[in-house]
């Protein structure tokens, strides 16, 4: 063998491997990426159905009579900001993230109020529409809790595989940036809770 061979061939084997680290770097991140993206549309597809729920048990309340206007006032300008502020997966900023969950814990909070004030009304309580509403947002809660749940274990995954040496020297030629995690709201350990179940009272 030729002497000139053996840098040659040393040379094409480090390309070689090179190559398909970069290779494997780029499409496991890829992966990643995307399917946090996909949990992401779960955590907004989750919230959409708690939105209509909520229109919904606003009709239903707005047929009680002398119920206080002010309390479903909130409601329904709450629903309507949280509507209002989506993200596209592909703009997950810490700036988007904070202002759409800044909307869906205004909703939180204007809800609870309305489940306090709807202890004063007997007839509204035993409202069988009502009640089905009732039993579908606490279950869309626990859905939300989920999504939200599955979207950070994605994040996770996606940045931890970027961060670590040295696939971090690769996420920076190629432009893959940390992803948010969904936080939790700002005093949620002593917010109070919506209180869903009116049956056992």
């Amino acid at each position: 063998m030729k002497k000139w061979l053996i840098p040659v061939i040393v040379i094409v084997v480090i390309v070689f491997g090179v190559y398909n680290w970069a290779k494997g770097f780029n499409n496991e991140a890829v992966v990643l990426q995307e399917d946090a993206k996909t949990t992401w549309s779960n955590v907004e597809n989750a919230y959409q159905r708690r939105n209509d729920l909520i229109g919904n048990l606003v009709k239903t309340v707005q047929g009680a009579a002398d119920f206080e206007k002010e309390t479903l006032t909130q409601v329904i300008e709450a629903r309507a900001k949280a509507s209002s502020v989506n993200i596209n997966a592909n703009d997950l900023t810490p700036e988007n993230m904070a202002q759409f969950q800044q909307a869906q814990s205004g909703l939180t909070g204007a809800l609870s109020k309305l489940m306090v004030v709807v202890e004063r009304y007997p007839d509204l309580k035993a409202n069988q529409n009502f009640l089905k509403l009732q039993d579908e947002l606490a279950s869309t809660e626990n859905q939300v809790l989920t999504a939200r749940t599955r979207f950070n274990e994605g994040v996770n995954d996606y940045n931890k595989h970027i961060k670590i040496f040295p696939n971090s020297i690769l996420a920076g030629i190629f432009n893959f940036d940390e992803m948010s995690r969904y936080k939790a709201d700002a005093g949620s350990e002593n917010a109070p809770d919506v209180d869903f179940d009116f049956k056992n009272k």
